[in-house]
C-alpha cells in the first residue's frame, strides 16, 4: 500500500425526504475533485443504488460489498454529506466492509438564500449525528477543518490531500518491515526498543548479525560485476572527494550485500550497526549506502536505531519525501530557539546540495580516520522543517511520539559532517519535554510541514501517545 497510489472509498450519505438533486450534484462534484487531485475513487454507480447514495441497510450492504472487492486498494474512506444523510447507513457500511481504515467526514454548507424545502441540506446537523454513530460503533474518524465545506473549496481539497497522507502513514506503519543489521552498540542504551510492542502494532523487525553482512561483503572482489555496478552508482551519487579508491571499493562491496538483504526480506527500512564495528572490522563507514537508501525512500538509520528509522518512514509517508536521522546536538550561540542538528554523514542527498563523500573525524579519533571514509559531508540550507520521534516506552508498554514544526535556516555554521541549523519556537520547552519523558537524543527531520498529519495518523488511528509541540 505504501509503495503504490492508494484509492479512497466514497460514501455519499442520503435521506429520502431531501432533494435528490443535491446527491446527484455531490457525486459529480466529488468525482471531478478526485480527478483534479489525482486520487482514484471507489464509489457506487448511480445504477447500484438511488443516485449512488447510501441510506438503507441494503444500500449499505451494496457499498460494503464494493469496498470489500477493492479492499487491497482502499486506504481510507470519505463520507460525503450533501444533506443530513442517514447516520446508520454510513456506520453500517463501514462496519460491514470491515476495512479498518481512516475515515474523513465532510458536510456541505447551506446557503442563506436557499433554505427552502427544495434546497435545504441540514448537513451541519447531520454530520454531528453521523459522527455520534461512528463513535458508538467504535469507528475512528477525522474531521474537516471547517465543520461544513464544499468539495470545490480549496480548504476542503487541502484537507482531502492531508487525509490521503494520513492514510499513507497508517497503512504503511501497519505493514512496515524493518531490518536490524547488527547489535546495538554497547555505548548506546538510548536506542533500546521493544520488538514485541512494535509487533503488536503491525511493525515487523527482521534481524541479521553484522558478521553475516561483512562476511559476505568480504568475499566479493573489485572485479565482480555487482561491485563495479554499485561503485558506478556511488560515484554517480556523490563526488568522492579525497576518499581513497580502496575505501570506495569497500563501500561498494558493502552496498551490494545490504541491497541483497533488503530485497531478500522485502524490507521497507533498515537500522544498521556502525559505531564502531564496521570501521574496525571492515575499514569504512556505511553512511553513503544509508544515504542512497534513504534518498530512494528506503530509510536507513545508524546505531541500530529501529524506532528512529520507523520515525523516518512515518515522516516519509506523510510528506512523500526523504527523511534524515539527526542528533539534537548543540546550542546555536545564545539563541534559545535555535540549535544545531548533526550526524556523522548519512543524510539523504535531498538535504545536501553540496554533498561530498568524506570521513568521520570524531569517530576517527578512536578507530583511525583512514577507516571512516564513506561518511558524507554537507550543509542543509534553509527549508521547512517537521521533526519528531517515535519510541517504545517499555515500562508503560506503549508506543509514544512527539512531533512539531519549525524552520531550517541559513545561519552560519562552520563544522564538518552533516549539519543544519533549526529554529523552533519554545525550543527550551521542547527540550524539557524530550528529557522529562525519556526520549532519545536522535530525532528525525523532514523538509515539510506535516506535523498535523503525523499527529492524526499516529494518535487517532494508531492509538499511540502523541505530543505535538505548540509552536504558536
Amino acid at each position: 500500500m505504501s509503495k503504490s497510489k492508494l484509492s479512497i472509498g466514497v460514501i455519499i450519505g442520503n435521506r429520502d425526504f431531501f432533494p435528490d438533486s443535491l446527491v446527484a450534484k455531490a457525486r459529480t462534484e466529488i468525482i471531478d475533485v478526485f480527478k483534479k487531485l489525482g486520487i482514484p475513487p471507489v464509489l457506487l454507480e448511480t445504477t447500484d443504488t438511488k443516485l449512488g447514495g447510501v441510506e438503507t441497510f441494503k444500500e449499505a450492504q451494496k457499498c460494503a460489498e464494493l469496498f470489500q472487492r477493492h479492499r487491497h486498494e482502499i486506504g481510507g474512506v470519505l463520507v460525503l454529506l450533501p444533506n443530513f444523510g442517514d447516520e446508520k447507513g454510513v456506520a453500517d457500511t463501514l462496519k460491514l466492509s470491515n476495512l479498518n481504515v481512516p475515515v474523513l467526514v465532510q458536510a456541505y454548507p447551506d446557503e442563506l438564500s436557499k433554505m427552502n424545502v427544495v434546497n435545504r441540506r441540514d448537513s451541519w446537523c447531520g454530520k454531528i449525528s453521523v459522527c455520534n454513530n461512528l463513535y458508538q460503533y467504535g469507528i475512528k474518524y477525522s474531521l474537516t477543518t471547517a465543520h461544513v465545506c464544499s468539495p470545490t473549496d480549496k480548504l476542503f481539497q487541502k484537507d482531502l490531500l492531508d487525509f490521503v497522507a494520513v492514510c499513507r502513514v497508517v497503512m504503511g506503519l501497519k505493514n512496515v518491515r524493518i531490518g536490524a543489521v547488527g547489535a546495538r552498540p554497547g555505548g548506546f542504551n538510548t536506542v533500546r526498543y521493544s520488538e514485541k510492542i512494535l509487533q503488536r502494532n503491525g511493525i515487523t523487525v527482521t534481524t541479521v548479525d553484522l558478521s553475516e553482512i561483512l562476511g559476505k561483503a568480504d568475499k566479493l572482489t573489485k572485479d565482480d560485476a555487482a561491485v563495479k555496478q554499485h561503485l558506478d552508482a556511488i560515484n554517480s551519487y556523490a563526488p568522492k572527494g579525497k576518499t581513497p579508491d580502496e575505501a570506495m571499493i569497500q563501500m561498494a562491496k558493502l552496498d551490494v550485500i545490504l541491497n541483497q538483504y533488503v530485497e531478500e526480506y522485502a524490507l521497507d527500512a533498515t537500522a544498521i550497526q556502525c559505531w564502531t564495528s564496521l570501521q574496525q572490522n571492515f575499514g569504512c563507514n556505511v553512511c553513503t549506502s544509508m544515504s542512497i537508501m534513504s534518498e530512494n525512500m528506503l530509510p536507513s538509520a545508524c546505531e541500530v536505531d529501529v524506532t528512529g528509522t520507523l520515525s523516518m518512514y512515518a515522516m516519509q509517508l506523510a510528506s512523500g519525501s526523504p527523511s534524515a536521522l539527526v542528533d539534537w546536538n548543540n546550542n546555536y550561540a545564545e539563541d534559545p530557539n535555535k540549535c544545531v542538528l548533526f550526524h556523522c554523514g548519512n543524510w539523504a542527498k535531498s538535504f545536501l546540495p553540496d554533498i561530498e563523500i568524506s570521513n568521520a573525524p570524531i569517530l576517527g579519533t578512536s578507530v583511525g580516520v583512514e577507516n571512516t571514509y564513506g561518511a558524507l559531508d554537507g550543509r542543509t540550507p534553509a527549508n521547512p522543517l517537521t521533526y519528531g520521534r517515535i519510541s517504545t516506552d517499555d515500562p508503560k508498554g506503549i508506543i509514544k511520539a512527539y512531533v512539531g514544526e519549525g524552520e531550517l535556516t541559513d545561519d552560519p555554521l562552520k563544522t564538518f559532517g552533516n549539519r543544519a541549523v533549526a529554529q523552533i519556537n519554545d525550543l527550551q520547552g521542547l527540550m524539557n519535554y524530550v528529557c522529562r519523558n525519556g526520549f532519545e537524543h536522535h530525532v528525525v527531520m523532514n523538509a515539510s510541514k506535516t506535523g498535523a498529519i503525523l499527529e492524526e495518523a499516529l494518535g487517532n488511528y494508531m492509538g499511540w501517545e502523541v505530543y505535538r509541540h505548540n509552536t504558536k
